[in-house]
Order: structure tokens, then sequence, then C-alpha cells
């Protein structure tokens, strides 16, 4: 087909014009297509594309295909041949030759099989360093691109306010600010950070972090208020910071409305509000899920037409409901014709930007995974994301330790440390999937048999560091979920007569039964799982000192296994380079520098827990206390210790009035006062003293990591616009408020040495939307 015949196929032209010439060429099953997708497995013979297959399900076209690395067991280089065959067949097999996205998981690592493994997300949140998330969804988006891959479906947005909800580890922590400095950098590096553009995917909107009960997909009881505040915020600075071109729907509903069928969320608060002009995906399956969890629907056709309604762009990860039963509901007259062409509109241009027509294929044999690069870059990540939660001096470790022993079913389990967003968890989830009564149609071929190959332990980094003639015993005390009395009684006797004890428990992540935490893996309780409680007293009951590693997804209520122990570093899910990153911290080879994105809880009754409260929360009136244990957090958000010391100066502010349009700088000096060079994260908070609604006790409105020699002083600037102080008013529209607002600056939302007044002048006004969502901090 020529271009002159073909105006679409021409890149001179302006992408609106392609689309309206391609849109004018196809037929109502031709743009149906475009709204679906397919499982990669749906059509393949092995490792290729089964010409039979294709024809049956591409015949048409497709919008997108799910997961051609993530949902095979391909090394990177036959995955993008395969994606190439998948391209082939549409371009030279069907009528218009409509290239598909790809669309791939790349939360902490792309999900294929020969990349690297990073941190989890809190684990990334942790660290409190936005361009080191840029700087990995930089190489997540070269790595997705040299595949045939054009949409990442990451970030997470999430505002994660329960524990108890397994899918806590996929988010960047309970604060909207937090998430949003992260998020926006990681959008950047996804769509900017690759020589050709690759869709982020904001998720999930709205509400799922705080579900009923901790359930995963469970309601969420958000009011209006807070859900613009707090839960939308990060996604619209994610919009109009970044320019993220793609959104995911929430499973849950907010006040009766599943988020999937809300035209008020992507329809009037996303296009309209905020601008947006990308695409809206399902999350898997959720539209069938109108008919399913959520009963508003009776059948499949109804619940396109809702979706359609609300404006759902695409269907994932199969299509279901946009296929055959909306082709029936437009043939009943249930749904408007404009409505497709709106959806198919968008779709096509997105694929115009991305330059597929020009540039649907890419060269297999390069897209093998810059590992060198990759894995300098996750033990730096994993470095980073290491917080100190507690430490009586035991740490560093000395070199001169003749004894040390290992214990935990954590420590010599390289599986345990990778998320629930890992190639490997994923592909058990399939497997799952095949062998229960869902009779999921995964391939046979596909196997996880040398999955864990090459990948080390905390046990193996802990060896290797240790000095030459160090004795290192070893016992797994038992496995996450269960032990037996003489497993525990293995490992006090190895701790016995020991140095130390490095005692690494937590949790394992992923998707199936066996797994504690990530998705569909909620929790009623939040102490360790098992018997590994049991596993640190018992070890503690030697005597000898025990340095507890925490691996874990979620914020865990540890309270009597801290008691017992010397010190405390929580390492999250480290990923793959996490042991060596370990074993450097533990050893006084690194600095631990991270911080804690979230409240950690004493007990799982004080849930929700959060810093960020109203003036009348926290406590129980007039008491203070539960009568049963106190109400206060085991370690707060933004809490976390160093091998050094660092004091704060300050603050000082240019100006100490400020009218709508105005920014304040507001500086303070940080100054190591210890005797080794270390990081540590300045904080800044606000708390709105007057205000025609309740406020938070205080909200992040600004953070810096910065690293410091030993006597080195620095200065850090942070320079907040006054519009960053309004918030949702008694109308619920955005509004400036004149009154006193204290700013306070300090290295945790408890330690906030360094405060302040500012006076908001002027009259009250109502604000259409913020041009400015983050602040502007700089180091001098």
């Amino acid at each position: 087909m020529s271009v002159a015949a073909s105006p679409y196929l021409d890149p001179a032209r302006a992408v609106a014009d392609r689309v309206d010439d391609l849109l004018r060429r196809m037929t109502l099953e031709e743009k149906l297509a475009q709204l679906g997708s397919i499982w990669v497995f749906e059509i393949l013979d092995g490792e290729h594309v089964d010409p039979e297959k294709a024809r049956a399900r591409l015949g048409a076209g497709i919008g997108q295909i799910t997961r051609v690395a993530g949902a095979t067991s391909l090394a990177m280089p036959a995955a993008a041949a395969l994606a190439n065959e998948i391209q082939r067949h549409l371009v030279e097999e069907t009528r218009l030759g409509i290239p598909a996205i790809v669309h791939e998981e790349c939360l902490h690592g792309l999900v294929a099989r020969d990349a690297v493994c990073f941190p989890q997300s809190i684990g990334l949140a942790a660290a409190w360093d936005p361009q080191l998330v840029e700087a990995l969804a930089s190489s997540f988006a070269r790595q997705l691109r040299a595949m045939g891959a054009h949409q990442g479906l990451a970030p997470i947005f999430d505002v994660a306010r329960d524990p108890r909800w397994g899918r806590i580890e996929e988010t960047y922590g309970e604060d909207p600010y937090l998430i949003a400095a992260l998020g926006v950098a990681y959008v950047r590096g996804l769509q900017d950070g690759a020589d050709a553009p690759v869709l982020a995917t904001g998720k999930h909107m709205v509400g799922h972090g705080l579900p009923e009960g901790g359930m995963n997909r469970a309601p969420a009881h958000i009011g209006s208020r807070e859900l613009r505040d707090v839960y939308l915020w990060p996604f619209e600075a994610a919009v109009r910071e970044a320019g993220m071109r793609s959104m995911m729907h929430a499973y849950e509903d907010v006040d009766g409305v599943p988020c999937v069928a809300s035209r008020k969320l992507f329809t009037t608060t996303l296009r309209d509000e905020w601008g947006f002009d990308g695409i809206v995906v399902s999350d898997y399956a959720g539209i069938d899920e109108l008919a399913t969890s959520h009963g508003v629907v009776g059948d499949l056709g109804s619940a396109a037409v809702l979706a359609l309604e609300a404006g759902i762009d695409v269907e994932l990860p199969s299509t279901a409901a946009y296929g055959a039963p909306l082709a029936q509901a437009i043939a009943d007259g249930r749904v408007d014709p404009a409505l497709i062409d709106r959806a198919v509109a968008r779709i096509l241009a997105v694929k115009f930007e991305l330059g597929l027509f020009e540039g649907p294929y890419v060269d297999a044999q390069a897209a093998r995974p810059p590992l060198e690069d990759d894995r300098a870059l996750a033990r730096r990540a994993a470095r980073a994301s290491v917080v100190l939660l507690a430490n009586d001096g035991i740490l560093p470790l000395r070199d001169d330790l003749r004894s040390i022993a290992v214990i935990g079913p954590n420590a010599d389990s390289a599986r345990n440390l990778l998320g629930d967003y890992a190639h490997i968890a994923h592909i058990e989830t399939l497997l799952e999937m095949r062998d229960n009564p869902i009779g999921f149609p995964v391939p046979d071929d596909l196997n996880l048999s040398d999955e864990l190959e090459g990948r080390s332990t905390i046990l193996d980094a802990i060896r290797e560091r240790c000095a030459d003639g160090a004795e290192v015993r070893f016992a797994a005390g038992g496995a996450i979920l269960d032990a037996s009395d003489a497993e525990i009684e293995a490992a006090a006797e190895a701790a016995r007569g020991a140095d130390v004890a490095i005692v690494v428990v937590g949790e394992r992540s992923g998707l199936t039964l066996e797994c504690t935490c990530g998705e569909m893996r909620d929790r009623v309780e939040l102490t360790l799982p098992g018997r590994q409680e049991e596993l640190v007293a018992a070890v503690a009951a030697t005597g000898t000192p025990v340095v507890l590693v925490l691996v874990a997804g979620r914020p865990l209520a540890v309270v009597a296994a801290a008691e017992r122990s010397a010190a405390v570093l929580n390492a999250w899910v480290p990923g793959d380079e996490g042991p060596a990153a370990i074993a450097e911290i533990l050893f006084g080879d690194a600095d631990p520098g991270g911080k804690l994105p979230v409240t950690v809880p004493r007990h799982v009754g004080q849930i929700p827990i959060y810093y960020a409260h109203k003036p009348s929360g926290g406590r129980s009136h007039w008491h203070g206390e539960y009568v049963d244990g106190s109400n206060l957090p085991l370690w707060p958000f933004g809490h976390g210790l160093s091998y050094t010391r660092f004091a704060l100066y300050g603050p000082e502010l240019d100006r100490t009035a400020l009218a709508l349009g105005d920014e304040v700088a507001i500086s303070v000096e940080v100054e190591n006062v210890g005797e080794r060079e270390g990081d540590e994260v300045v904080q800044l908070y606000v708390r709105d003293e007057e205000a025609s609604v309740t406020r938070p006790v205080k909200e992040l409105r600004g953070f810096r990591r910065v690293r410091l020699a030993p006597g080195e002083r620095r200065r850090v600037t942070f320079r907040l616009a006054a519009e960053q102080l309004a918030f949702s008013g008694l109308d619920g529209g955005l509004v400036f408020e004149p009154g006193r607002v204290r700013v306070m600056v300090g290295t945790s939302s408890t330690e906030l040495p360094c405060q302040a007044d500012v006076e908001l002048t002027g009259e009250a006004a109502a604000i259409a939307r913020r041009a400015r969502y983050l602040t502007e901090v700089a180091v001098s």
C-alpha cells in the first residue's frame, strides 16, 4: 500500500490527519480489534507464532500484545524476535497493517527472564532519591524498546495506608508528596529515557491502597476532599508535571462506584480537568468485574458499555468484554458508535506518536541486557534503600569477629529477595493458574528450571565479606510459614557462642499461595509470619547479640523481636544485588542512609496509622493511649539512622508573609558532626494552623538526600510556592486561604528542630489549577 494512496502511512503528516485518514478506512470489526488485546501465548506454537492461531485472533488487527517477555520463558533476544514475528504478521497479513503496542511489566525491573531484578518499589521509596528512580526507569526504557515493547505498566501512584494489603510493597509508601516526587521521576525516566519513547502507565486510579479490611480489591471508603488532596494528587502531578501518557483504573469501588465505570474519574477529572490526552487501559480483566465482583450489570456487553462511556480505551490482558459482547451492544443500539471512534482515535494517535508504523521491528540480537551496568545500578539502589531502624553500637560489625552465626529463612534464599513483580514470581503465578481449577491456558513449555541460577544470597555475601579465618555458621531455623522445634533448636545452637547472630527474617513476596506479601497476599497480622518470632527469641536467649535483618515488602510490627535485638536493619525486598549491599552496610563498607516511607505500627490494631493524620486523630481522647497499648508508632515516617551524626541549623526564610503568586525560600544548614561520611535526608513539612476545613497535623512538602564528609556543612534551600499550600475547601474546590502556616525542617516526621511561621496574606481565592506540585530544592 503506497503512501500516496494511504496518507496515514506518511510520517510527514500531522498525527491528527493520519488518525482521521486511518479511522475513515476502518470497518467496525477493525475498530473493535484496536480496543482489545491478547496474551502472547494465545498465538504461539512453541517459541514462534502459529499462523493459524494468528489468523484467527489477529485477522482484523489488535490493539495490544500482553507480555511477550513477561509471560514466556524466552531469553530476551528470542522474545524480541517473537515480537518482530507478531508485528510482521500484523503489518503484512492484515488489511490495514496496523502494528500493535507490546506492553510489559517493569515495576522494579523489566519482567523478563534475563533482566536484573531491582529493589521493590517500597525499598526504592526508602532511598528518598528521585534521581535514582529516574535512572532506573531510563534503564528499563532502553530494555523495553530493545525488546520491541512500547508500554510499561508502571509506576504505581497508590497512597498506601494499610500495610495488611499485600500490594503495599509495590507502592512508594503512605505520603502523596513522596509518591508524586518519585513517580514523576519514574515517568520521566521511562518516557524520555530511551532513543524512542515508552509509555508510562499510572496505577491504580484511585484509592487501591486503603481497601476495606486491608483486602485486595475491597472497597475504599474515602471522603471527597481526601480523595482529591491525597489519593488523586500524585496522579495529577504525574500528568501535569511529567506528561504521563497512559493510565490504569483501580479494581475497587469508591463510594459505591467501581473505578472502571467512573466517568467522573476518567473523563471529567482526568481529561477535562487535568488535560490528559493519552490512553486509559483496563487493569487485567477489570471490565469483567463489573458483571462479576461488583455486580452492577448482568452481562459483559453492559460492562463494556459502562467502561467505554467512562473513558476506558483498551481492554487488557485479553479481549473479552470489548469483543463480541460490545459488538452485540452496538448492534442492539446500547452504545453510541462515536464512543468507539473516540477510543480508537486515542489508541491510533499513541501508536503514531510511538513511531510504530515507521519502525515496527527491532534488532533482536541487540536485545541483550546490559548486565554490568544494571547490576551496578541495582547495587546502588539496594544500598540506598536499606534503613537502619535501631542500633546500640554493634553496627558496623568489627573486622576482627571470629565467629558469625547467620540465621533465618531469608538468609540463604535468593528467591525471597525478589519482589512480586519479578519474572520468576509471575511465571510461578501463571503455572499456578494453569494447575488450579481455572485451567488458565499457559503453554506446557513454560518453566522455572534455572531462573535462580547465578543469584547470590545474603549468606553468600557475608561469607565472601568476612575476614579470612572467620567462622560463619548457618541454620535456617525453619521456613517462612513453618518450622519444627528441632529447626529452631538447631538455629539456637548455631548462635550459641558466636560473636554475633545475624538473623534474617521476614516474608516471601509473590502472588502464589506460599507467599506472604504481594498482590493478593493480604494479612490479618503484621507480626513475623510462622514461627519466626519464636526463632528470634530462641537465638536471643543464647546471649549472643542479635542483628535483626528484615526482608519484607511491608512494615512489620516487630516490637518483641526489636527489643531482643542490638540492631535492626530493614532491607525491604532488595532484589538481585541486595546480598552484596546488605553485607556492605553490615560491615561498614557503606553507610545506611535510607528513611522510612511508611509509618511502622506496634500492632495491627493501630491500622490505619500514618503521620499526616488530622488534629483530632493519632490518639484516644482524652487519655491518649489505647487501654491495652501505645498509640504511638514503633518507628515514625521519615525515620532512619546512620553510622555518623548530623546537626541542623536554622531555618532562614527570605520572607514571612506570602501572597498567592509568591514563593518563600526556606534554608537550613546541615552538618556532619560525626566521624564517617554519610547521607542525611533533609525533610520539609508544613502545617496549616488556620483553615476552613480540618487539615493534617503536618504534610511533607520537600526533601533532599545529601551526602556529607565528616565536618562538612552544606546549605539546603527549599523554594515553596504559595499555591502548594492550597487545598480542597468547603465547597470542594481548590482554594488558597489566608492564615498562619508552620514550616518545619528536620530528619524525620518527628525530628523537626528547625521551625518558623509564615503568614498567608490576601483574600481567600479559588484556584482553577496548580502550576506547581513539587518544591524546588537546591544544595550549596
